[in-house]
């Protein structure tokens, strides 16, 4: 079954001077003549394998936004795909023009805290992804170090499943694979440090990275989102409890209370789920860039 439910993926808006590529479950991508790709953030939200019935306002805009804050700020850690900000209008505030590239097959995750998925390795092996974490640790704990924890892609419907870095580089290679865990990390470090600075744990982030024609290695697709990331509030941490959060775990703690089974198509939200993950989204982008959205 398709993570769009039986409907299938809405049909991608038309732009002038632009083919539709295809539909992900936030994105839509376009190339033109020159070879160039547009990529345009919707206000889907996506969660648990499944894209939801139901829009959250400007979140397209708000990813895309806070993603070229992010790119600019890691730059000199990583070069990124961004070719221009000069988009058509119709997509005005949630694309940007990006360079076509040759994408890595995994999804390279680094955390600095213990939670979801990791958390319910950790609960069976004391492990997360091959890393052996010390025992006693709890759900939000902070890790001694931080963790490389990649993950495999998976096609819409499907999960991504959590890999060893033995698994990573035999998808990727092994010196592409220590290079990107590398990078990973650091990236990490530094957006955290920075987070903290604004009272913001960056509990972990996921980053995507493709090569260019000349064999660069690039930062692409989003940076550091709510979307791709656990910004949890720093004042009110506390191990072993639910973290007060800016992403869309509140929507995922709403959905496994609501009676769905997450096998099925997803339920519409509620006016007042949509509007309180609006109001985190917008929070997040607030208390990082320092403005108002």
């Amino acid at each position: 079954m398709s993570g769009f439910g039986t409907a299938g993926p809405p049909p991608a808006p038309s732009i002038n001077g632009w083919k539709h590529l295809r539909t992900g479950k936030v994105r839509d991508l376009y190339t033109n003549d020159s070879g160039e790709i547009l990529l345009v953030a919707s206000d889907r939200l996506s969660a648990f394998d499944w894209v939801l019935p139901t829009t959250i306002p400007n979140k397209g805009a708000i990813l895309t936004q806070l993603s070229l804050f992010w790119f600019e700020l890691l730059e000199d850690i990583a070069p990124n795909h961004i070719v221009s900000e000069d988009v058509p209008k119709e997509v005005a505030d949630r694309a940007v023009i990006v360079k076509p590239l040759e994408m890595f097959a995994i999804e390279c995750v680094a955390r600095g805290y213990l939670t979801g998925s990791g958390w319910s390795e950790y609960q069976k092996n004391q492990k997360v992804c091959g890393n052996l974490l010390p025992a006693g640790l709890l759900d939000g704990s902070k890790l001694p170090a931080n963790i490389f924890t990649p993950a495999t892609k998976a096609e819409i419907g499907d999960h991504d499943i959590n890999i060893d870095f033995g698994s990573a580089a035999n998808i990727v290679g092994n010196e592409k694979a220590e290079e990107l865990k590398e990078l990973t990390l650091k990236l990490y470090e530094v957006a955290a440090d920075f987070a903290q600075s604004r009272g913001i744990i960056l509990a972990d982030t996921k980053f995507e990275f493709g090569t260019d024609k000349n064999g660069e290695i690039l930062l692409a697709d989003e940076a550091l989102t709510p979307d791709s990331s656990r910004f949890w509030e720093a004042s009110t941490w506390n191990p072993g409890v639910v973290q007060a959060s800016f992403d869309k775990q509140f929507v995922r703690d709403y959905l496994t209370t609501s009676g769905w089974d997450k096998k099925s198509p997803p339920p519409e939200l509620p006016a007042e789920i949509v509007d309180k993950t609006a109001a985190r989204y917008e929070e997040a982008f607030y208390r990082i860039t320092g403005s108002k959205f």
